[in-house]
């Protein structure tokens, strides 16, 4: 391949190579803009819901930040330690795009802007999303097509009422869970900790509804995490503080038996039972005591490890759409029309290869 370095571009030919087929640029453009208008027109509507957080971070989270953010500049500082802030905001998005979590939305009641019929997200997913027509015609051929072989009327019935296992999906729901993670995406600001979720959906009012549903689920996930340990705690505390308590009347009840029945009694193997029982009511009380007081700082370790969250923006429901861009769609399929047409009429001239300086 030679080049040319003294070649000069003779815009004279080459608009006149353009001028001379101006029907054919007329004929290509008006179908090209028919059918980028037929095809845009076709795609449904999509709108976008947005819920912005702020969540609460503890000093050991604050100073991960800073050693994260130090990390990315290649500089260290101290130790990378997390501490007991496993789950930290940038890993948000990878919890959400989780099976589990996908799974988890399924049961979401919600119903459409123009309908009060009551279903389930999934049940949504599965039958009430728009298609253009070449899917529902495509669709038809492929139904028609399997309707030649028979099909267990009742196996299939089955297999649609399937419960969810996350650990063994069927073909519908593993559809459901990869169409999940282009319908909600959440993006976490690495310097403020900002946490972005949006949920894009056809219908208004259901990207709304699985917006605050995303968010409250996102929120209670994280605080069973955050205060997994201090409930067990809690638990165990509850536990042996019921347990405390009814030695403690036990001990209290054979003390006041004891002491109501030998109470004209003056023997001093009495005098001395008697005060064991007290010296054991005594032992069992301070026990008592002593495991109420750590119940409720137990209690107070749930309250103070439950994360707080600061609702930066709410969900509402969207009243413009964002997509289609059908005008951006119509402009692009002319501009790669002209484009394809010129590039043809160039090289029926033999101007494209001078055009491109090739020899």
């Amino acid at each position: 391949m030679n080049t040319a370095p003294n070649s000069k571009i003779d815009f004279a030919s080459l608009w006149q190579s353009v001028k001379s087929r101006r029907r054919l640029y007329a004929k290509v453009l008006g179908i090209t803009f028919v059918l980028a208008c037929i095809y845009a027109l076709s795609l449904p509507k999509s709108y976008t819901c947005e819920v912005m957080l702020a969540p609460e971070l503890s000093m050991t989270s604050s100073r991960t930040s800073l050693t994260a953010l130090a990390s990315s500049f290649g500089l260290k500082m101290g130790t990378s330690s997390v501490g007991n802030e496993a789950l930290f905001p940038t890993l948000y998005p990878d919890l959400m795009n989780s099976v589990d979590f996908k799974t988890s939305l399924f049961p979401v009641k919600v119903h459409k802007k123009d309908s009060t019929r009551v279903m389930t997200y999934y049940d949504y997913l599965l039958t009430e999303q728009k298609q253009p027509w070449w899917s529902s015609l495509i669709g038809g051929i492929l139904n028609g097509i399997s309707s030649i072989f028979p099909v267990d009327s009742a196996q299939l019935a089955k297999a649609n009422k399937k419960e969810v296992d996350p650990f063994r999906l069927t073909k519908k729901q593993t559809a459901i869970v990869n169409s999940l993670k282009r319908k909600i995406v959440c993006d976490v600001d690495k310097k403020t900790m900002v946490i972005t979720i949006q949920v894009h959906d056809q219908d208004p009012w259901i990207a709304a509804t699985m917006a605050d549903s995303v968010k409250a689920r996102l929120q209670d996930f994280i605080t069973q995490y955050r205060t997994g340990k201090a409930r067990k705690d809690l638990e165990y505390q509850k536990k042996l503080f019921a347990e405390t308590k009814r030695e403690y009347d036990r001990a209290r009840q054979l003390y006041a038996e004891f002491a109501d029945a030998n109470q004209d009694i003056i023997l001093q193997s009495v005098r001395t039972k008697q005060v064991d029982l007290e010296n054991e009511m005594q032992l069992k009380f301070n026990a008592y005591n002593a495991v109420a007081n750590q119940l409720q700082a137990a209690k107070a370790k749930v309250q103070e490890e439950t994360p707080a969250f600061t609702t930066l923006q709410s969900a509402t429901v969207p009243v413009k759409p964002v997509g289609p861009k059908r005008k951006r769609i119509v402009l692009m399929a002319l501009f790669l029309a002209f484009c394809c047409t010129t590039a043809w009429a160039f090289y029926k001239d033999n101007l494209l290869k001078p055009l491109l300086g090739i020899s």
